[in-house]
């Protein structure tokens, strides 16, 4: 799961990232399921800051597991910017980490609308601030990728882990 790998990987310097603020993180994973959790255990020592990765590929499991709200996915389907939100705010609090992570999108090779083609997915990074500074945020942006269904998971978690290591440089 290295085509679209740049030197050194996106998972390396998160790693290095997150050791030096030491921070951590959890993801909420819906199309990608799990990759982005496989991608940072990949690097020797990350349990100095992963903590989990929650496959909720279900409206279900979004609901139960990360409290995502029902008006959102009815409202909006899974594949959201709302949804892809409280994921990521989901999953940082349950998880207690300083970030939460979050991908839901449409892997294909079906699914598609002419709205949210095949390819389409919401990332959403999360960042916990400390109690009564106003400075928890967090931000989602949209995505188009083209390949096969294995491509575009690749492309969506080294997309969703570009995301998180822009966001941890911007706080150091």
């Amino acid at each position: 799961m290295r085509e679209f790998a740049e030197e050194p990987p996106v998972e390396e310097r998160v790693g290095d990232a997150l050791r030096e603020t030491e921070a951590t993180v959890a993801a909420a994973e819906s199309c990608t399921g799990g990759l982005i959790g496989s991608l940072l255990t990949d690097v020797p020592g990350s349990s100095d800051y992963f903590d989990r990765s929650a496959v909720t590929y279900s409206y279900d499991a979004k609901l139960t597991d990360l409290a995502v709200n029902r008006e959102a996915l009815d409202e909006e389907g899974a594949v959201s910017a709302p949804v892809a939100r409280q994921m990521a705010r989901g999953v940082r609090d349950v998880a207690g980490t300083t970030w939460g992570v979050s991908t839901t999108g449409i892997a294909g090779p079906t699914g598609g609308t002419d709205e949210k083609p095949v390819g389409t997915v919401y990332v959403g990074v999360a960042y916990r601030g400390e109690w009564g500074s106003g400075e928890s945020a967090v931000s989602v942006e949209r995505y188009e990728f083209d390949g096969d269904r294995t491509q575009i998971k690749e492309q969506i978690a080294r997309q969703a882990l570009t995301d998180l290591l822009a966001a941890v440089e911007r706080r150091r």
